[in-house]
């Protein structure tokens, strides 16, 4: 695929801790992530793991885990802190940070910045940073978007649909994704997969989470499947492949 093409479909993780900022626990990536990675392997999908610096120094075995059944390996800032409130000494160093550990595992150019947040003044920063595409923005909030092309030294690739449409009733997560542009990108947190709905959370973020949203996301993986969607790692827009 040339760079900035955007056909396709595009299944993403934000492997970060619980549902910051109301939890500080990591049972999505100790109970969630190897439920969601059998998953894939099962369905044949190849993903795009945004993965915070944090992550990868707590737990680098499941980080080798994620490239080594052949997903990309992405950036998602360093601590989860929100890049807005930073000053640009301090996002650089979280940007710094965490993609020194992440390349020790391989190739990273793809970052999505922590609550899709990214300053426009960070832009030029990613790109000193090696990065070559960034999708920290969203379709589905207020505000312009910073389209492929244009003037933008990264292929910007927005998200397509916040994750808790997925584990809504099938009737009506149908619908949402038919109605959706392309390219399409998806994305979801490996604490979805553990059973938060008794924790004192958002009610977006509780609802359906543990196995119903795990066999949410395979159903709605296959039916895109069916439907003649090809998942691709997101950073086969910019022409270099993922670490194997």
């Amino acid at each position: 695929m040339r760079r900035g093409q955007a056909r396709g479909a595009f299944f993403s993780v934000d492997v970060e801790q619980d549902c910051p900022p109301y939890l500080s626990s990591f049972r999505g990536i100790e109970e969630g992530l190897p439920a969601l990675l059998g998953m894939l392997e099962t369905a044949g999908v190849a993903g795009t793991f945004f993965t915070t610096g944090e992550v990868a120094r707590r737990f680098p075995a499941t980080i080798r885990r994620i490239v080594d059944a052949g997903h990309e390996l992405g950036c998602h800032g360093d601590t989860h802190r929100d890049l807005t409130t930073l000053t640009p000494d301090e996002a650089e160093r979280e940007i710094a940070s965490a993609s020194g550990i992440l390349r020790s595992f391989g190739p990273v150019i793809s970052f999505r910045a922590p609550f899709l947040r990214l300053p426009v003044n960070l832009v030029e920063m990613l790109a000193r940073h090696g990065y070559l595409l960034d999708s920290s923005q969203a379709r589905y909030k207020f505000g312009p978007l910073h389209r492929i092309g244009g003037d933008s030294p990264l292929i910007r690739v927005p998200a397509s649909v916040t994750p808790s449409v997925l584990r809504l009733p099938r009737f009506i997560r149908n619908a949402w994704l038919r109605a959706l542009k392309d390219p399409l990108v998806l994305f979801v947190h490996p604490w979805e997969f553990v059973d938060l709905r008794m924790e004192k959370i958002r009610f977006d973020c509780r609802f359906g989470t543990g196995a119903p949203a795990l066999a949410a996301l395979s159903e709605t993986l296959a039916g895109l499947r069916a439907g003649g969607r090809e998942f691709r790692r997101m950073g086969e827009l910019a022409s270099i492949p993922p670490a194997r």
